[in-house]
């Protein structure tokens, strides 16, 4: 088995689930009642993610500006078999304590091999869009804000070896956005959590000059955008009534979507050192998505507003990175894809996560790999891609 004991996993996709008091100890007094909050459901209420299901009683649920929101732990459903794995838990006791006590995160880390997680919000949506949707402004900009503050303060400020810094930023403003990159620059943020597609959130697209402003200070702060599956608010679905494991098998053609759309985009014109991670997409699809671009744009490039310079799989190779959980088919494409555009993911607390067998899930498919590949894929992409070099102990 190629995966020494030398080797750290380090994972670049895995979610945190947030704690009752993150926003009510933060937010001023004014904003306590419309702001997040933890409430039990009396059975009356009824979900506002977009399912419109009336909510159990007894189940905990988010609540903001009078709205309530039903998913509390978002699918932490880590350790169960696959017989009892279902949706959503409904309360914080049906969950390990590792989906939100960073002290218990750590530990389930230990047993998983892993030495270092990227964390993504959960109530604020992955690339905290839940916020978007916050009437009050100067509310959801603390919301946003309280956010950040909370992961840094209590997950990476006490693990800095085990946490890599990633924050939001309030999409609904460039400017603010710029700021609360700029506020928290001496902090050591190293990445910022942004929509795969904004313009299906009703904001400017990738091919707009709309996020030149914000996409510079993402460089001049040499951070990495990370583009989490989901984050554009639309998941590929066949029909109404096909399972949701439909959906879920098909996850992989909405970072290609956002891949494709940003090769054909001026965003890495403009922008000729941002580094986008694509997360929990897979890759092994990304050979077929490169090869037909560059036929694409070969054929078409002359008649059509796109660069005529630079073919898309140069610019993929340049700016982009894929993750991946279990995908050996991505592993035996390794050079077609890049050995160096290739980082690993653990999905904790999510059902695609094999914890507590990451390290043997990875060794297994990594039989046939070098080491020299094999470490570069598992962990030196993700510390080279996010400025986080290993600490001395």
């Amino acid at each position: 088995m190629p995966l020494t004991d030398d080797m750290q996993l380090i994972s670049v996709d895995d979610h945190l689930i947030e704690t009752p008091d993150i926003w009510q100890k933060r937010l001023p007094r004014r904003y306590l009642e419309d702001g997040p909050q933890v409430i039990e459901a009396t059975g009356e209420e009824f979900d506002q993610y977009g399912f419109g299901q009336r909510v159990p009683k007894g189940a905990q649920v988010w609540k903001l500006e009078g709205r309530v929101y039903g998913q509390l732990g978002l699918n932490a459903v880590a350790g169960k078999p696959s017989e009892e794995i279902g949706t959503e838990p409904s309360r914080y006791e049906d969950m390990r304590p590792g989906c939100y006590e960073p002290a218990a995160r750590v530990a389930d880390m230990d047993a998983d091999g892993v030495q270092a997680q990227l964390l993504f919000p959960s109530f604020p949506r992955f690339a905290g869009t839940m916020f978007n949707q916050v009437e009050d402004k100067v509310l959801a900009l603390l919301c946003a804000q309280a956010w950040n503050d909370f992961v840094l303060e209590e997950w990476c400020g006490p693990y800095p070896d085990r946490f890599i810094p990633m924050i939001i930023v309030p999409q609904w403003d460039v400017e603010q956005s710029v700021a609360e990159i700029e506020r928290l620059a001496d902090r050591g943020i190293r990445a910022v959590s942004f929509p795969e597609n904004p313009a299906k959130l009703g904001l400017p697209s990738f091919h707009s000059s709309h996020w030149d402003r914000l996409f510079s200070a993402i460089e001049a702060a040499d951070l990495a955008l990370c583009m989490h599956f989901g984050t554009s608010g639309q998941v590929t679905r066949t029909a109404d009534d096909a399972p949701l494991v439909v959906s879920t098998t098909l996850m992989g053609t909405n970072s290609m979507a956002a891949l494709i759309d940003l090769l054909f985009s001026p965003v890495f014109h403009r922008h000729p050192t941002l580094r986008v991670a694509l997360s929990e997409g897979g890759v092994g699809w990304i050979p077929w998505a490169l090869e037909r671009a560059d036929t694409t744009w070969e054929r078409h490039r002359y008649y059509q507003n796109i660069d005529r310079t630079v073919r898309p799989s140069d610019l993929f190779t340049k700016h982009v990175w894929g993750c991946f959980i279990a995908d050996q088919a991505g592993v035996d494409q390794r050079h077609a894809i890049g050995v160096g555009n290739m980082t690993w993911e653990g999905d904790y607390p999510h059902s695609d996560s094999f914890w507590p067998n990451s390290r043997k899930i990875v060794a297994e498919m990594f039989r046939e790999v070098s080491d020299e590949e094999t470490a570069r894929i598992v962990e030196l992409n993700a510390r080279e891609l996010y400025r986080f070099p290993r600490r001395d102990r």
